[in-house]
Protein backbone atom coordinates (compact mmCIF):
# COMPACT_ATOMS: atom_id res chain seq x y z
CA UNK A 1 0.00 0.00 0.00
CA UNK A 2 2.89 2.42 0.83
CA UNK A 3 4.67 1.61 -2.26
CA UNK A 4 1.29 2.64 -4.08
CA UNK A 5 1.02 5.71 -2.67
CA UNK A 6 4.43 6.79 -3.01
CA UNK A 7 4.40 6.23 -6.70
CA UNK A 8 1.04 7.97 -6.94
CA UNK A 9 2.79 10.93 -5.15
CA UNK A 10 5.85 10.60 -7.53
CA UNK A 11 3.51 10.61 -10.75
CA UNK A 12 1.74 13.78 -9.37
CA UNK A 13 5.45 15.27 -8.54
CA UNK A 14 6.05 14.66 -12.31
CA UNK A 15 2.87 15.53 -13.99
CA UNK A 16 3.31 19.33 -11.79
CA UNK A 17 6.89 19.70 -13.06
CA UNK A 18 5.76 18.90 -16.57
CA UNK A 19 3.39 21.53 -16.21
CA UNK A 20 5.74 24.05 -14.90
CA UNK A 21 8.04 23.60 -17.56
CA UNK A 22 5.19 23.78 -19.88
CA UNK A 23 4.11 26.86 -18.17
CA UNK A 24 7.81 28.74 -17.81
CA UNK A 25 8.41 27.86 -21.64
CA UNK A 26 5.25 30.27 -22.67
CA UNK A 27 6.67 33.34 -23.97
CA UNK A 28 5.09 36.36 -25.25
CA UNK A 29 5.89 37.45 -28.45
CA UNK A 30 6.09 40.90 -29.83
CA UNK A 31 4.77 41.03 -33.75
CA UNK A 32 4.46 44.05 -35.79
CA UNK A 33 2.42 43.95 -38.64
CA UNK A 34 1.15 45.84 -42.00
CA UNK A 35 -2.75 45.47 -42.80
CA UNK A 36 -2.46 43.64 -46.23
CA UNK A 37 -1.23 40.01 -44.11
CA UNK A 38 -3.71 41.16 -40.66
CA UNK A 39 -6.51 39.11 -42.10
CA UNK A 40 -4.64 36.41 -41.90
CA UNK A 41 -3.03 36.58 -39.25
CA UNK A 42 -6.62 37.73 -37.40
CA UNK A 43 -7.48 34.15 -38.19
CA UNK A 44 -4.45 32.18 -37.65
CA UNK A 45 -2.85 33.80 -34.84
CA UNK A 46 -5.49 32.37 -31.53
CA UNK A 47 -4.71 28.79 -33.66
CA UNK A 48 -1.30 29.56 -32.95
CA UNK A 49 -1.65 30.66 -29.53
CA UNK A 50 -3.96 27.66 -28.55
CA UNK A 51 -1.41 25.25 -30.11
CA UNK A 52 1.68 26.29 -28.56
CA UNK A 53 0.52 28.53 -24.97
CA UNK A 54 2.52 31.24 -26.55
CA UNK A 55 0.54 34.81 -26.51
CA UNK A 56 1.19 37.20 -29.36
CA UNK A 57 1.28 40.85 -28.15
CA UNK A 58 0.49 42.67 -31.84
CA UNK A 59 1.51 46.13 -33.03
CA UNK A 60 0.44 47.15 -36.10
CA UNK A 61 1.69 49.45 -38.69
CA UNK A 62 2.66 50.47 -42.12
CA UNK A 63 5.34 48.32 -44.22
CA UNK A 64 6.73 51.82 -45.33
CA UNK A 65 5.77 55.85 -45.19
CA UNK A 66 6.51 58.60 -42.83
CA UNK A 67 4.06 57.64 -40.41
CA UNK A 68 5.35 57.26 -36.89
CA UNK A 69 3.47 54.00 -37.04
CA UNK A 70 5.40 52.58 -39.80
CA UNK A 71 7.28 49.71 -39.02
CA UNK A 72 10.39 50.77 -40.80
CA UNK A 73 10.11 53.93 -38.17
CA UNK A 74 9.48 52.21 -34.92
CA UNK A 75 12.44 49.67 -35.57
CA UNK A 76 14.93 52.75 -35.83
CA UNK A 77 12.96 54.39 -33.15
CA UNK A 78 14.48 51.47 -30.91
CA UNK A 79 10.57 49.90 -30.31
CA UNK A 80 10.93 46.14 -29.73
CA UNK A 81 9.84 43.30 -31.72
CA UNK A 82 10.19 39.70 -32.43
CA UNK A 83 8.55 39.22 -35.62
CA UNK A 84 7.64 41.40 -38.40
CA UNK A 85 5.27 40.68 -41.26
CA UNK A 86 4.94 42.92 -44.04
CA UNK A 87 5.85 43.82 -47.74
CA UNK A 88 8.33 41.79 -48.66
CA UNK A 89 10.57 44.06 -50.51
CA UNK A 90 10.26 46.16 -47.05
CA UNK A 91 11.66 43.16 -45.15
CA UNK A 92 14.58 42.62 -47.41
CA UNK A 93 15.47 46.72 -46.90
CA UNK A 94 15.44 45.87 -43.45
CA UNK A 95 17.89 42.93 -43.18
CA UNK A 96 20.07 45.39 -45.08
CA UNK A 97 19.81 47.82 -43.08
CA UNK A 98 20.54 45.26 -39.77
CA UNK A 99 17.31 45.29 -37.90
CA UNK A 100 15.96 41.94 -39.28
CA UNK A 101 17.90 39.15 -39.52
CA UNK A 102 18.98 38.21 -43.36
CA UNK A 103 18.47 34.51 -43.29
CA UNK A 104 15.16 34.42 -41.42
CA UNK A 105 12.86 36.34 -44.02
CA UNK A 106 10.15 33.91 -45.26
CA UNK A 107 7.58 34.64 -47.85
CA UNK A 108 4.25 34.06 -46.53
CA UNK A 109 2.05 35.04 -49.54
CA UNK A 110 2.05 36.74 -52.66
CA UNK A 111 -0.20 39.67 -53.46
CA UNK A 112 -1.85 41.85 -56.11
CA UNK A 113 -3.17 45.66 -55.90
CA UNK A 114 -7.18 46.02 -56.24
CA UNK A 115 -9.52 48.56 -57.55
CA UNK A 116 -12.87 49.85 -55.41
CA UNK A 117 -15.42 52.10 -56.35
CA UNK A 118 -18.71 53.17 -54.16
CA UNK A 119 -21.60 50.53 -54.19
CA UNK A 120 -24.42 50.87 -56.41
CA UNK A 121 -22.07 53.26 -58.21
CA UNK A 122 -21.34 52.76 -62.23
CA UNK A 123 -18.32 50.28 -62.59
CA UNK A 124 -15.51 51.64 -64.59
CA UNK A 125 -13.47 49.09 -67.02
CA UNK A 126 -9.80 47.92 -65.82
CA UNK A 127 -9.66 45.09 -67.79
CA UNK A 128 -6.75 46.47 -69.98
CA UNK A 129 -3.70 48.77 -69.71
CA UNK A 130 -5.41 50.95 -72.38
CA UNK A 131 -9.22 51.19 -70.92
CA UNK A 132 -7.49 51.65 -66.84
CA UNK A 133 -5.72 54.64 -68.01
CA UNK A 134 -8.54 56.26 -69.50
CA UNK A 135 -10.76 55.48 -66.32
CA UNK A 136 -7.70 57.09 -64.19
CA UNK A 137 -8.14 60.09 -66.71
CA UNK A 138 -11.77 60.61 -66.24
CA UNK A 139 -12.15 59.67 -62.37
CA UNK A 140 -12.85 62.69 -60.50
CA UNK A 141 -10.57 61.76 -57.29
CA UNK A 142 -8.07 58.72 -56.48
CA UNK A 143 -7.11 56.97 -53.37
CA UNK A 144 -4.29 55.10 -52.37
CA UNK A 145 -2.86 54.21 -49.51
CA UNK A 146 0.42 55.07 -47.41
CA UNK A 147 1.70 52.06 -47.76
CA UNK A 148 3.88 50.08 -50.39
CA UNK A 149 0.81 49.90 -52.91
CA UNK A 150 0.07 53.31 -53.05
CA UNK A 151 3.56 54.75 -53.21
CA UNK A 152 4.10 52.05 -55.91
CA UNK A 153 0.82 54.17 -57.56
CA UNK A 154 2.35 57.36 -56.72
CA UNK A 155 5.74 57.36 -57.92
CA UNK A 156 5.53 54.65 -60.27
CA UNK A 157 1.96 53.48 -62.16
CA UNK A 158 1.12 57.17 -62.68
CA UNK A 159 4.45 57.54 -64.65
CA UNK A 160 4.64 54.57 -66.52
CA UNK A 161 1.03 55.15 -67.92
CA UNK A 162 2.14 58.44 -68.65
CA UNK A 163 -0.29 60.46 -66.88
CA UNK A 164 1.32 61.60 -63.64
CA UNK A 165 0.80 65.29 -64.34
CA UNK A 166 -2.89 64.94 -65.12
CA UNK A 167 -3.61 63.05 -62.34
CA UNK A 168 -1.69 64.52 -59.37
CA UNK A 169 -3.82 67.06 -58.53
CA UNK A 170 -6.97 64.56 -57.71
CA UNK A 171 -5.29 61.93 -56.37
CA UNK A 172 -4.75 61.74 -52.05
CA UNK A 173 -2.60 59.24 -50.22
CA UNK A 174 -4.81 57.76 -47.01
CA UNK A 175 -3.19 57.62 -43.47
CA UNK A 176 -3.72 53.45 -43.04
CA UNK A 177 -4.35 51.77 -39.54
CA UNK A 178 -3.69 51.75 -36.56
CA UNK A 179 -4.20 55.32 -36.32
CA UNK A 180 -6.10 55.28 -39.85
CA UNK A 181 -8.30 53.16 -41.87
CA UNK A 182 -8.42 51.33 -45.69
CA UNK A 183 -8.64 53.18 -48.87
CA UNK A 184 -11.53 51.29 -49.23
CA UNK A 185 -13.09 52.66 -46.31
CA UNK A 186 -12.63 55.72 -47.86
CA UNK A 187 -14.48 55.03 -51.08
CA UNK A 188 -17.25 53.31 -49.52
CA UNK A 189 -18.28 57.07 -47.96
CA UNK A 190 -17.75 58.60 -51.24
CA UNK A 191 -14.46 60.83 -50.49
CA UNK A 192 -12.74 59.22 -53.64
CA UNK A 193 -14.34 57.70 -56.84
CA UNK A 194 -12.09 55.04 -57.09
CA UNK A 195 -9.23 53.63 -54.59
CA UNK A 196 -6.33 51.30 -55.08
CA UNK A 197 -5.20 49.15 -51.68
CA UNK A 198 -3.65 46.01 -51.69
CA UNK A 199 -6.46 43.04 -52.59
CA UNK A 200 -6.63 41.92 -48.95
CA UNK A 201 -7.51 45.29 -47.49
CA UNK A 202 -10.26 45.63 -49.70
CA UNK A 203 -12.41 42.64 -50.72
CA UNK A 204 -13.90 42.90 -47.12
CA UNK A 205 -14.75 46.17 -46.82
CA UNK A 206 -18.51 46.64 -46.87
CA UNK A 207 -20.19 49.70 -48.71
CA UNK A 208 -17.87 49.20 -51.75
CA UNK A 209 -17.29 47.38 -55.50
CA UNK A 210 -14.61 45.17 -56.02
CA UNK A 211 -13.37 45.83 -59.82
CA UNK A 212 -10.34 43.00 -59.47
CA UNK A 213 -7.27 43.44 -59.53
CA UNK A 214 -5.71 46.36 -61.70
CA UNK A 215 -3.95 45.11 -65.28
CA UNK A 216 -1.29 42.41 -65.12
CA UNK A 217 1.24 44.67 -66.29
CA UNK A 218 1.13 47.08 -63.62
CA UNK A 219 1.19 44.67 -61.12
CA UNK A 220 4.72 45.29 -58.97
CA UNK A 221 4.64 41.37 -58.07
CA UNK A 222 3.95 42.52 -54.58
CA UNK A 223 4.65 40.09 -51.37
CA UNK A 224 4.48 39.82 -47.88
CA UNK A 225 7.33 38.22 -45.43
CA UNK A 226 7.80 37.72 -41.97
CA UNK A 227 11.15 38.15 -40.15
CA UNK A 228 12.77 37.43 -37.05
CA UNK A 229 14.55 41.05 -35.89
CA UNK A 230 18.09 41.79 -34.99
CA UNK A 231 16.90 42.48 -31.21
CA UNK A 232 14.92 40.12 -30.78
CA UNK A 233 14.60 38.00 -27.14
CA UNK A 234 12.80 35.38 -28.85
CA UNK A 235 14.05 34.23 -32.36
CA UNK A 236 13.55 30.37 -32.35
CA UNK A 237 9.93 30.61 -30.97
CA UNK A 238 9.53 33.95 -33.30
CA UNK A 239 10.58 31.62 -36.37
CA UNK A 240 8.18 29.11 -35.56
CA UNK A 241 5.32 31.80 -35.78
CA UNK A 242 6.70 32.46 -39.08
CA UNK A 243 6.61 28.85 -40.07
CA UNK A 244 3.13 28.37 -39.15
CA UNK A 245 1.81 31.19 -41.00
CA UNK A 246 3.69 29.84 -44.24
CA UNK A 247 2.32 26.06 -43.81
CA UNK A 248 -0.09 23.98 -46.07
CA UNK A 249 -2.48 24.29 -43.29
CA UNK A 250 -2.50 28.53 -43.97
CA UNK A 251 -3.17 28.01 -47.62
CA UNK A 252 -7.44 28.42 -47.43
CA UNK A 253 -6.78 31.35 -45.12
CA UNK A 254 -4.75 33.00 -47.39
CA UNK A 255 -6.44 32.51 -50.42
CA UNK A 256 -10.09 33.64 -48.85
CA UNK A 257 -8.94 37.07 -47.63
CA UNK A 258 -7.33 37.61 -51.22
CA UNK A 259 -3.81 36.91 -51.24
CA UNK A 260 -2.43 34.27 -53.52
CA UNK A 261 -0.95 30.98 -51.38
CA UNK A 262 2.70 29.78 -51.85
CA UNK A 263 1.17 26.62 -53.21
CA UNK A 264 -0.45 27.83 -56.15
CA UNK A 265 3.02 29.94 -57.00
Amino acid sequence: MKIKILLRRSACLSLMTLFSICNASASEIRVMISAGFYGVYQQLAPLYEQSTGHKLITIRGPSIGDSPEAIPTRLINGQLADVIILDGESAESLAKNGLVKANSVKTLALSQIGAAVKLNSVKPDISSTDAFRKTLLTATSIAYSDSGSGTYIANTMFKKLGIDDQVKNKSFKVRGPPSGEAVAAVVARGEAEIGFQQVSEIIHTPGITYLGPIPEALQPGFSFAGAITSNSTQPEIGASLIDFLRSPNAAKVISETGLISLKHK
